[in-house]
Order: C-alpha cells, then sequence, then structure tokens
C-alpha cells in the first residue's frame, strides 16, 4: 500500500510529522512543486517524500489536505480513480452551501473522484493537536471515520491506528456524514479514549 499527501499547508504538514513520527513512507504533494517541499521532506527524514504532484496522485491511498474547493481541480487530472482510495481530510469551512447542494461535502468529493472509495477521517482537529503525538492522559486521540465501501473504512481504521490515533469507525458517509461536516458535533473535537 503507498501513500501521499496532496496539500502542504497546516494540516498537510501536521499528516506528514504523524507518518514520519511512526516511520510509514509517504509522498507529499502540492501545485507548487517538490523543490518547494524539500526542506520539509529533509526535516522529516527518509519517510516523507517531496513528490511532483503527477507522481504523488499514483499512490493507492491519497489524502487530501487542500481548501475543499481545489478538490475539484485535482480529480480533474484523471477520468477515472477505480482502485484508488481517497482520504478526505478536508473541512468545509468558508464553501457556501450552495456549492454542496445539500450533499454530504464527502458525496462531493466522490462525484470529483469517479470510481475511487472515499473516506472521511483526519479533519476533526485542529493542524495543531493533529500534528502532535496522540498519545494523551493515558489514552490516545480519538480519530472519527466514515466511508461507504467497507474494505476501503476498514483499511483507513488500520492506517489511523498505525498513525498513533484511536479510530473509531462510524459507518457510512450517507448514514453519519453531518458527524464529521463543518459544524458536526465531531468536528473541532480533542476526544481521547483511554487505554485499556
Amino acid at each position: 500500500m503507498t501513500y501521499s499527501i496532496i496539500g502542504s499547508g497546516n494540516v498537510g504538514t501536521a499528516l506528514a510529522r504523524q507518518f514520519a513520527r511512526n516511520g510509514i513512507p509517504v509522498g507529499i504533494a502540492n501545485t507548487r512543486g517538490s523543490e518547494s517541499l524539500a526542506a520539509l521532506a529533509a526535516e522529516l527524514g527518509g519517510h516523507v517524500t517531496a513528490m511532483a504532484l503527477q507522481d504523488a496522485l499514483q499512490a493507492d491511498t491519497i489524502l487530501l489536505a487542500i481548501p475543499f474547493l481545489a478538490h475539484t481541480a485535482i480529480g480533474a487530472t484523471a477520468p477515472d480513480w477505480t482502485g484508488k482510495t481517497i482520504v478526505d481530510a478536508m473541512n468545509t469551512y468558508g464553501v457556501p452551501p450552495e456549492a454542496l447542494a445539500g450533499k454530504a461535502s464527502s458525496d462531493v468529493v466522490a462525484a470529483a473522484f469517479p470510481g475511487a472509495n472515499v473516506v472521511k477521517t483526519l479533519n476533526q482537529l485542529p493542524a495543531k493537536l493533529l500534528a502532535m503525538d496522540p498519545s494523551e492522559n493515558g489514552g490516545r486521540r480519538a480519530m472519527f471515520v466514515a466511508g461507504n465501501d467497507e474494505s476501503a473504512s476498514a483499511a483507513i481504521v488500520q492506517l489511523v491506528g498505525s498513525l498513533g490515533f484511536a479510530p473509531i469507525l462510524l459507518g457510512k458517509v450517507t448514514e453519519v456524514g453531518a458527524l464529521l461536516e463543518r459544524g458536526g458535533p465531531l468536528v473541532l473535537q480533542n476526544l481521547v479514549k483511554l487505554n485499556p
């Protein structure tokens, strides 16, 4: 399984730090080119590789850590995303409701990536907390996961656990998507699952 992060802002950088902390290889890309990521990759060591955007889009699992409306341009780079898992780590702050047309944001993302399995997670914490070691007070920070494909969701639950979080599978986006949307009750909550 190969992973890449699209976006190198606060959230993308926080995710890259978690991959590096846990020794999981990941590529990171943005629209400015791999040269703009060289310093970050050097800082985080051999597990994080700065990549060209087109190379990063070849990964099996692609984490979107970009402003929400930018996902359509990424999706338009290929006509078919079958076999890929897209992790929607974005939030819709500042996005007008009409841009979602009454749909869950992950359903909007799925429409831009035809054939892909879209899983919503890693969007619930502020970037500063997302970058920190998830261990806290005898437990691990909870990270909620929702996706319509059971196999893809299970794989992302495993990834989230490998990144050090306590993954909690909520179910299908079509059933629980509003919990993880802008203004949803699980967004920006620093919840800790205690170790048994």
